[in-house]
């Protein structure tokens, strides 16, 4: 076997189109995720027991089932509850219930690190509860949130590639098909590997550059 890279070469619009599609699903299932995910936390902190127990099990049945298994419950079960939706909105909803159950974990994690005579002080001012989330739990939980929500993000990445099942048009569906038409399978992988391992390692980047900033602004703040 002979490694080709002009099959790399030949295919480089498809090969950039899919992983568009893979950033762009990547990028708004996890703001989606993050947001959907903060909500429940927050739910599940002032709800009440009753609210508390209902995500709680939500939660757990999203975290203890394999992402395959609930892309495949959505995709094809949903048409017979009424659910009926294409590929890639499917899979843009499949990546942000999966990573809002993981997210609200880790914001409530969050919510507990804050210490709880801080809540009491701003309840003391007069503040209300969404001030209360606003000024001072999101501050004071942002820097111990913010590693495992990159380590979440990349795991999020690497499980877009999950989507290629259901025909999503993204990264890994659109290189397994050119390794299949031009029998470059050591090309295909080679690509996928290399797109995702930068595609990772500038999302650590980030991550490390954000983390650093909230620190020096956590040192330098009253």
């Amino acid at each position: 076997m002979i490694f080709d890279p002009k099959v790399i070469l030949n295919h480089l619009p498809e090969i950039a189109s899919g992983a568009a599609v893979t950033l762009i699903l990547w990028i708004a299932g996890m703001a989606l995720g993050i947001a959907l995910g903060f909500m429940v936390a927050t739910l599940r902190r002032y709800g009440g027991r009753a609210v508390d127990a209902s995500l709680g099990l939500v939660v757990e049945v999203l975290r203890g089932t394999p992402f395959l298994i609930q892309i495949f419950l959505v995709y094809y079960g949903g048409p017979f509850i009424g659910l009926s939706l294409d590929p890639v909105p499917c899979g843009l909803l499949g990546l942000t219930v999966y990573s809002a159950a993981y997210y609200s974990e880790i914001f409530r994690a969050g919510f507990a690190a804050v210490p709880h005579g801080h809540v009491e002080a701003a309840e003391c001012l007069g503040l209300s509860r969404p001030q209360i989330i606003r000024r001072i739990l999101l501050p004071e939980m942002a820097l111990i949130v913010l590693p495992p929500s990159v380590n979440l993000a990349v795991i999020l990445l690497k499980e877009s590639a999950v989507l290629s099942i259901i025909t999503v048009p993204e990264l890994t569906a659109t290189v397994s098909a050119i390794g299949s038409q031009e029998y470059a399978f050591l090309e295909a992988i080679f690509v996928l590997a290399l797109v995702y391992w930068v595609t990772v390692e500038v999302a650590a980047w980030l991550g490390r550059l954000a983390e650093a900033r909230l620190s020096t602004f956590k040192v330098s703040a009253p």
